[in-house]
């Protein structure tokens, strides 16, 4: 108990989203999880998670906001960063569609427990400079007994900044949850919350109509796309539910609602 305890008080996470605002809030409500969500620099949102699901020791961090990120991003024009910490480790997932997430971990003393490649593919996924950036990428990636996994995440957050974040004054990475939600309620972040299927149905066509899928969504082409994500997001589903991980089961469940709406707004327009 005292570990959970621990790893709650020193854990924190905030969800960088390459969109405004205005993309980022029909997307989010589907996570349903209270959420502060604000501009965070040009061409990027931050959510702020009010709630704390790893606290109960069910799953770590990372593992949670890895299945947000994942969830965000499905059929989305934008690729969504999580950036988590707690007691041990820090590090930061990323999602970007249908590929597959890429990831990073550091040890609390700062200590590189990732590969290499995943540096590079970071990169070439939100366009960042291949060469001054990918270096400064990489200095992360080496041994260093002055930078602890703060300083890490600290580091990563400068090389985005070129890149066009800038995080709210206080939305510091290695903050505490609770910090980070005091400090994204004194900043007046909207509030996004689940409010039931009906919006939840609205939401997921803005996301739809907004995103990649837009012309997927009639005729042949969509019924394929509906059906492919039906079949992929059920495993993933029963699989996040075998293993009790809150945010699979929440990236398959978006994928089932994409393939679902998909199929039925497909058949509604072709109505007379």
């Amino acid at each position: 108990m005292g570990s959970v305890s621990r790893a709650s008080t020193a854990s924190g996470a905030l969800l960088l989203c390459r969109a405004e605002p205005a993309v980022v809030r029909p997307a989010a409500h589907l996570l349903r999880e209270r959420m502060r969500l604000a501009p965070a620099g040009e061409g990027w949102s931050v959510l702020v998670p009010e709630t704390k699901p790893w606290a109960s020791g069910a799953d770590p961090v990372d593992q949670v906001l890895g299945g947000w990120a994942a969830a965000l991003a499905v059929g989305a024009a934008w690729p969504v960063l999580a950036l988590w910490w707690d007691a041990d480790r820090a590090g930061y997932t990323l999602a970007a569609g249908f590929r597959r997430t890429v990831g990073y971990v550091w040890l609390a003393d700062g200590t590189a427990a990732g590969e290499g490649e995943a540096m590079r593919t970071f990169a070439a996924r939100l366009g960042l400079d291949p060469v001054l950036d990918l270096e400064q990428l990489d200095r992360l990636t080496r041994p260093d007994p002055a930078a602890d996994a703060r300083a890490r995440l600290l580091g990563l957050t400068a090389v985005l900044a070129r890149a066009g974040v800038a995080l709210p004054v206080g939305l510091t990475p290695g903050e505490s949850a609770d910090r980070l939600r005091s400090v994204a309620v004194a900043r007046g972040a909207e509030t996004v919350e689940w409010s039931g299927w009906r919006d939840a149905v609205r939401a997921e066509l803005d996301v739809v109509e907004e995103g990649p899928l837009g012309p997927w969504l009639r005729g042949p082409r969509a019924r394929a796309l509906g059906a492919a994500q039906l079949a992929l997001g059920l495993p993933l589903a029963a699989w996040g539910l075998a293993r009790r991980s809150g945010g699979w089961t929440v990236a398959g469940a978006v994928l089932l609602t994409h393939g679902a709406l998909s199929l039925a707004y497909d058949r509604a327009r072709e109505r007379p």
